[in-house]
């Protein structure tokens, strides 16, 4: 049942009891009955888009009515408020599909408040950043006090998120608290199109690339569904370039396992695979990511659109394969920057469970269930998300700790007799291995070359760079005959006055020794970050590899 109650916006009063809308002197304005039935529907319900088929409805129940009755209210309405089409103040047009009232409702009246809703932006020029050789496209917006680098999941397009007037009123809100940085994973979009699947860390890689061109030090990372894993991966090694960390509707992995039961079975899986290379260029799982618009003609038509420009059926295939693979958990606990993880409770794509999830491995992670059937953050209540993002990033963070950071660390050990007899490997041979080590790692990224123990160490921040580096020193060793064998790992070191530190180089050290000579062995945890790689593994069993650690898988790597 409607309320008597007025509702009051700008210097307007709308009385529904009296069926009279008055201006700011308490003057009344003339308006027809159906045009202040319109204004008083859009006005008692404000951010909220109201489709033309819920007004035709609601005001003209039974009855058939063109298209152009409900235009010529807006316009009267618009002519009565003094509003504009191209810039609104008050009525918001969502092009061939319906409108918002986005002014803002003072307390006290019918009407619930409306949330902040920002001015349109005009979206900045499409730029490139170059990424190793693959160019990437990226746009900023805004100017506001903190770096915000949004990360679409899946498949993106810089110029198509404008084209649907959700998503532009999202990323809109957005830059109106920050300086908004957007842009293309490689392979989507107007970036580059790449022959391999791209990895974690050459995303990783792409985000620092834009950053470097746009010339910011430190920035807040927002990751949408896919995106989060990758914003984990960067926040955990590069926490020095990480304000906070915010991830909404998120997942640690894409495929089911005895530990982490919420994802979908690989069989489930190939049959999305299926519905990709049957049905792209359609809609292709709007139904799950878009319930509330899923059966709206114009946003099946934008989502279609957006798919298709994104990527090729190739190219999605490609990139939903590699997020089958992903599994961050165990990179989960070593990020200590600020984060916020957001999730809506009945979310069909990736289920609120796994956002909690991941919410529990971060340390100090705040955990934020909102309600909504929608997995895509800018349909449904997306001011629910909103609010809480601009209330996060307007908190007191604590400064992190970025002398601590996520690494792989490659190990090579020089393989003797002596070794398992208690007897250190002879000076010459560690120093071949030196020389081997220090002739291939700076081509791979590699820094920190040390020797401890008789024992060569070199860092590295990609784990896929460490194994290929590792395959090289390998090959030149057999080829030259010497003695090497190489063991990786992942996990947390502490920098102390320059040097790192940490159990990580122990367990590298312990899978190194474990590993034939010239062969390549790492552990779980690099094989779960180096999906897309094309790397291939066997497995070689359980081990204890550090005294009061638990044991890990060991793999042995190889190229192809």
């Amino acid at each position: 049942m409607a309320s008597d109650l007025p509702i009051i916006f700008d210097r307007f009063k709308l009385d529904p009891a009296s069926g009279q809308l008055y201006g700011g002197a308490g003057s009344p304005i003339a308006l027809t009955p159906k045009a202040l039935s319109v204004l008083e529907y859009l006005a008692a319900r404000p951010g909220r888009l109201i489709l033309k088929g819920e007004l035709l409805d609601a005001l003209w129940p039974d009855v058939f009515v063109a298209d152009g009755a409900l235009k010529a209210c807006i316009l009267e309405i618009r002519r009565a408020l003094g509003d504009d089409a191209h810039t609104p103040r008050f009525i918001e047009t969502a092009h061939r599909r319906g409108y918002r009232f986005i002014g803002n409702v003072a307390q006290g009246s019918a009407a619930p408040a409306a949330p902040p809703v920002a001015p349109p932006v005009t979206p900045g020029p499409i730029q490139y950043a170059r990424s190793g050789d693959v160019n990437i496209a990226y746009q900023v917006c805004g100017t506001g006090p903190v770096d915000l680098v949004f990360v679409m999941g899946w498949v993106s397009h810089l110029e198509y998120f404008w084209k649907e007037p959700s998503f532009a009123r999202f990323l809109s809100r957005l830059a109106s608290f920050s300086r908004l940085i957007l842009f293309d994973k490689r392979g989507t979009g107007l970036s580059d199109r790449v022959g391999d699947l791209p990895t974690l860390e050459q995303r990783v890689d792409d985000v620092r690339a834009v950053l470097d061109a746009v010339g910011s030090r430190r920035a807040v990372l927002l990751g949408i569904s896919e995106g989060g894993p990758m914003c984990s991966l960067f926040a955990a090694t590069h926490p020095g370039q990480t304000e906070a960390l915010i991830m909404i509707g998120t997942y640690a992995r894409r495929l089911r396992a005895p530990d982490y039961p919420w994802a979908p079975t690989r069989e489930q899986r190939e049959a999305f695979f299926r519905e990709i290379v049957d049905h792209w260029g359609g809609p292709v799982g709007v139904e799950e990511r878009a319930p509330s618009v899923a059966h709206d003609p114009a946003f099946r038509e934008w989502w279609a659109s957006f798919l298709r420009m994104g990527a090729s059926p190739a190219a999605a295939i490609a990139l939903t394969k590699m997020n089958a693979e992903i599994d961050v958990r165990r990179i989960l606990p070593t990020i200590r920057v600020p984060t916020l993880v957001l999730h809506r409770s009945g979310d069909r794509t990736l289920l609120p469970e796994e956002g909690r999830y991941v919410a529990s491995l971060i340390p100090s992670a705040r955990y934020v269930e909102l309600p909504g059937d929608d997995h895509l953050p800018f349909v449904g209540d997306q001011d629910a998300l909103l609010q809480e993002i601009e209330r996060f990033l307007a908190s007191a963070r604590t400064p992190v700790d970025s002398d601590r950071v996520l690494v792989t660390v490659l190990c090579g050990d020089v393989e003797s007799d002596g070794r398992r007899t208690g007897k250190s490997a002879s000076p010459e041979s560690v120093e071949r291995l030196r020389d081997l080590v220090t002739e291939h790692a700076p081509r791979f990224g590699g820094s920190a070359v040390r020797i401890e123990d008789g024992r060569v160490f070199v860092v590295f921040d990609g784990p896929a760079r460490a194994i290929r580096c590792g395959c090289a020193i390998g090959a030149e060793a057999r080829r030259l005959k010497a003695a090497a064998r190489l063991g990786l790992h992942t996990g947390e070191c502490d920098m102390v006055a320059g040097v790192p530190r940490g159990v990580v180089f122990e367990i590298g050290s312990r899978v190194a020794t474990l590993a034939r000579n010239g062969e390549v062995l790492v552990t779980r945890t690099v094989v779960d970050l180096v999906a897309g790689s094309g790397l291939q593994f066997t497995d070689r069993g359980v081990h204890a590899l550090a005294k009061g650690h638990k044991s890990w898988r060991v793999y042995a790597a190889r190229e192809h």
